[in-house]
């Protein structure tokens, strides 16, 4: 890259972080750049969507990478970039965020991954793969003798395993609960404001807290899966996942949602 394409994109990349979003196709190429030859084990990508009826039915709005050995989270507006946010390269001319989500030997991490997939392949083509699902890991890792029925939500497994201070969880709960009034048609909100530009502090707030808790929760559940067995069945259930969310039959509403694929 030429010294004037770089201070462009460098100037792309400050445009977007100070309004909260890369949504340029320059800074997508730094962010992609910053993915290369990170390392799988333990994961560093820890990923999640936000949108209007996230689905086949809906819209991809932003995708949250957390990219843990940095320390740092990405917002890529969707809604503004469409189809370049997956397939704008690198500076090597080939790796997309779409190579990257579709890349078996890199880690992906996601909490449930199923109406995420269904989102991505439908509007995008992206056939995801090397996915963990922490979802599916805190199931596997239950003491014995809770059951196994139900799983349990993002929610209930920040404030029961995030190891978070009394301070940290009040603040937490306040990010959350501030966004949700904004969104949640339950209490007024829409979840338009998603697709709101500039986007609101609440909402941007909202959307980079929960992703930037995951390698916490990933850590406390794969601590625990040591069994041979149990991983074998964690992996099964997450591929079965991502199948069955690119299946013309699927639907990601219901209270089938809530229950796990193991008695």
């Amino acid at each position: 890259m030429s010294a004037s394409g770089a201070q462009k994109s460098s100037e792309a990349m400050d445009t977007s972080q100070s309004s909260g979003l890369i949504d340029s196709p320059e800074a997508i190429t730094q962010v992609v750049d910053t993915m290369i030859a990170l390392p799988s084990s333990p994961p560093s990508l820890f990923i999640d969507l936000e949108g209007v009826s996230l689905s086949r039915h809906g819209t991809i709005s932003i995708l949250q990478i957390h990219i843990f050995p940095l320390e740092q989270t990405y917002l890529i507006d969707v809604r503004i970039l469409g189809f370049k946010a997956f397939h704008t390269p690198g500076t090597d001319g080939q790796t997309t965020l779409k190579s990257i989500l579709e890349a078996k030997a890199m880690s992906k991490v996601f909490f449930d991954v199923r109406r995420d997939s269904d989102a991505l392949y439908a509007h995008f083509g992206i056939n995801l793969a090397g996915i963990q699902d922490i979802q599916l890991m805190e199931l596997a890792t239950r003491n014995p003798g809770l059951p196994r029925k139900y799983i349990n939500c993002l929610t209930r497994c920040i404030e029961k395993d995030a190891a978070m201070t009394s301070v940290e969880l009040q603040r937490w709960r306040s990010v959350k609960e501030k966004g949700m009034r904004l969104f949640d048609p339950n209490r007024g909100g829409s979840y338009e404001v998603f697709n709101a530009r500039p986007l609101s502090e609440d909402i941007r707030a909202y959307c980079i807290q929960d992703v930037k808790l995951m390698p916490k929760l990933w850590a406390v559940y794969n601590a625990k899966l040591v069994s041979p067995l149990r991983k074998e069945r964690v992996e099964k259930a997450t591929r079965d996942r991502m199948v069955m969310s690119q299946s013309a039959l699927f639907n990601g509403k219901g209270p089938h949602m809530a229950l796990g694929p193991w008695p």
